[in-house]
């Protein structure tokens, strides 16, 4: 594996256009990351939900940056993959912000971020084009600036918080990964969607890699690869699925006095080999 920050950037990059699907299943700390890698995975991706709730924070711009960054360097330091943050909405309200936390995760030594477009207001539930492509266009001059490729995942939220109706939605979501392609994005990420008609007609409107994120209902990685898609991604539902176990786990012990729910687990020893004990 190649070791130089701007060998691991070139390498991501080309993990999106090689002909196969880059799949991510998101990591949250240091062991997550590391079992992900020893599985096999190409790269490592953060989920922001997962990073928050293992921190003790709420997930939509609750955790401070400083702690953000921190879990990022770990993860660099701790795997041979390149390593893209999932930084929300680029930890700040100003384009000066994201440009802030863009320094501070390429200090960190990561490669790519995601950088959505959700911003709650009593005009609906996303910054205007206008206000991302400036945030947008902040992160990639601040990239530039330090002389990395930083991959920037652009993502839109137009199908996770249902903008519009069905044809609005389409509409708005290529106008929006043009515009954001334009500002300095390398890629588009449009999470909230499962329909494999539409994904297909969206990787065919988007001149840039398409991420999606999958899950039980999503088409399987091979659909997605012959509808176009360059990029998967389980979000959230790894750290998820690891909290319900807990959930399950604790209900079973208090509730009945046994044991089964953890009964397919990885040993200690293959834990602690990972992390160097």
């Amino acid at each position: 594996m190649t070791t130089s920050h701007q060998e691991r950037a070139a390498l991501f990059h080309t993990l999106h256009t090689d002909g196969e699907v880059l799949a991510l299943a998101n990591a949250w700390d240091v062991a997550s990351a590391c079992v992900s890698v020893a599985a096999g995975v190409r790269a490592v991706a953060t989920t922001s939900a997962g990073v928050a709730w293992s921190l003790g924070a709420a997930d939509g711009d609750r955790l401070d940056r400083s702690r953000a960054v921190d879990l990022v360097a770990r993860v660099v330091a701790a795997v041979d993959v390149p390593v893209t943050a999932d930084i929300e909405t680029g930890f700040g309200t100003t384009p000066d912000d994201v440009a802030e936390t863009i320094r501070a995760v390429l200090t960190a030594g990561a490669v790519g971020v995601n950088i959505e477009d959700s911003f709650a207001t009593d005009d609906g539930p996303l910054r205007t084009v206008d206000e991302q492509t400036a945030r947008l266009t902040a992160a990639r001059s601040a990239a530039d600036e330090v002389g990395i490729p930083l991959y920037i995942n652009a993502r839109t939220d137009t199908y996770l918080r249902s903008v519009g109706d069905t044809e609005t939605r389409f509409k708005s979501t290529v106008e929006r990964a043009h515009a954001y392609l334009n500002a300095g994005a390398s890629g588009i990420f449009v999470p909230g969607l499962a329909d494999l008609d539409t994904i297909t007609a969206l990787a065919r409107e988007i001149p840039a890699p398409l991420n999606i994120t999958v899950g039980p209902r999503s088409p399987s990685v091979g659909e997605l690869r012959a509808a176009g898609v360059a990029r998967v991604s389980l979000g959230p539902a790894v750290a998820e699925a690891a909290y319900g176990l807990m959930r399950r786990a604790t209900r079973e012990l208090l509730e009945s006095g046994t044991y089964k729910s953890v009964q397919d687990t990885m040993t200690w020893g293959e834990l602690n080999g990972l992390l160097g004990g």
